[in-house]
């Protein structure tokens, strides 16, 4: 995998290399205009309104209850691109969080960063912005943005998202195939304002200041099936190769679905973080028919070293991650049953419903060599459908997590608004 890592690298700096070429010349070229910059802009700003409550049930954790509520504003502007061989543009990404409760005592929901007093700021936020060139089919981001890589994924599970700086070329020249690469210097958590080296998420206490990543995507079988294959390293810290096929099948009344994924890790160069083994496999099954969805997801994790991510990063690529747990430690073998409903087909459209109850075992913490977890969790959500709040949704997540290996037993509530407002 290294050695495809590496040819793949080098096929696309070789587009790299002219494309950064002619942005240079193009820069002091008085040829190049910006019809299409402007005709294709897009802007939006999403008001949203996040209130979380978290309530510790063990009564040797350290808090008894966690609350905040937030005010948030995300402006996400996105040019187009100048007219010309090689296009240029600009996206813009603002974050703004204003607190409107939670106090010394009740912080620590992760929607603000917390001060050494205990205490959250009243607010929080930064300003992101990335340079874009394109070539042909070819696209170079230079900045600040949100990831959405299957081996690198933005947390957006709270006021703001997360965000990650760095560089990455995007190619779609050969029919039929994605390749990505490219290099993130900086990383952003969901609760801060701050842009800071990156560590592996549980080990804080050795840090890189270089995420490298290269992937493929193809997809064929008329859309309905994608194989990916990628590699990530955080220098000297930790590699890992991922292997990924996203499959869609009709049959009869219903759509099926399956998402296969294998994750091999290992430690990286000087292991600053020590030595790591993982092999993590994942599987979600799906089976749709009219209103209803049902979910299976299956999910083993191999080795001394838990799931490896970058402190702060979303585990959306596992087949049981939640709101709460990734159910990803060390040998934990877990499953998951769910259920989403769509109620358009009782004649409220956009109402939607989801409940599902996951469980997992033989985790390895410590000492302890066979932990336990379960979780259950609810979502119910309605985005309204016209009218001058058209597209406002609404959202109630309930939730409870309980181990054996920790003191954190939660329940929790999360009531969330998201209003996108089209500038542009």
């Amino acid at each position: 995998m290294k050695f495809l890592y590496q040819l793949q690298y080098q096929a696309l700096n070789s587009i790299f290399r002219p494309v950064t070429l002619s942005i240079l010349c193009s820069v002091f070229s008085v040829g190049a205009s910006a019809e299409g910059l402007v005709e294709d802009t897009t802007a939006t700003l999403n008001l949203r309104n996040f209130y979380h409550n978290r309530n510790f049930v063990d009564p040797t954790y350290p808090q008894g209850m966690a609350a905040e509520w937030a005010q948030s504003f995300i402006l996400d502007l996105r040019s187009g691109f100048t007219t010309g061989t090689v296009g240029f543009g600009m996206d813009v990404l603002g974050l703004y969080a204003l607190k409107l409760d939670g106090g010394r005592g009740t912080s620590g929901t992760q929607l603000f960063p917390v001060h050494d007093d205990g205490k959250a700021p009243d607010d929080f936020g930064r300003l992101g912005v990335a340079l874009k060139a394109r070539f042909s089919k070819t696209e170079l981001k230079i900045g600040e943005w949100v990831s959405l890589l299957p081996i690198l994924r933005t947390d957006d599970g709270r006021a703001l998202p997360q965000t990650f700086r760095g560089a990455q070329i995007t190619s779609k020249e050969i029919e039929h195939f994605t390749f990505y690469t490219g290099q993130f210097w900086g990383n952003s958590p969901r609760n801060d304002a701050s842009m800071d080296k990156m560590f592996m998420s549980g080990k804080p206490g050795a840090t890189a200041d270089r995420f490298n990543f290269a992937g493929t995507e193809y997809l064929f079988n008329d859309k309905a099936t994608q194989v990916g294959l990628w590699y990530a390293q955080l220098e000297d810290i930790y590699h890992q190769e991922y292997f990924n096929v996203v499959h869609s099948q009709a049959l009869g009344g219903w759509k099926l679905g399956a998402n296969i994924g294998l994750f091999l890790g290992d430690e990286d160069g000087a292991a600053k973080a020590g030595q790591m083994d993982n092999k993590t496999a994942t599987l979600m099954l799906s089976a749709q028919t009219g209103p209803s969805t049902f979910y299976v997801g299956l999910q083993r994790v191999d080795g001394d070293t838990g799931w490896m991510r970058v402190n702060g990063a979303a585990g959306g690529s596992l087949a049981n991650d939640t709101f709460i747990s990734s159910y990803d430690f060390a040998g934990e073998r877990s499953w998951q049953i769910r259920h989403d409903y769509n109620f358009a087909a009782l004649g409220i459209p956009g109402l939607t419903m989801m409940n599902r109850y996951l469980s997992g075992d033989n985790v390895h913490v410590g000492l302890l060599s066979n932990g336990k977890e379960w979780g259950r969790e609810s979502e119910l959500a309605y985005v309204i459908q016209s009218g001058p709040l058209k597209d406002l949704s609404i959202k109630w997540r309930n939730s409870s997590l309980r181990r054996n290996f920790s003191n954190f037993d939660i329940d929790e509530n999360r009531v969330i608004l998201n209003y996108p407002i089209k500038l542009l």
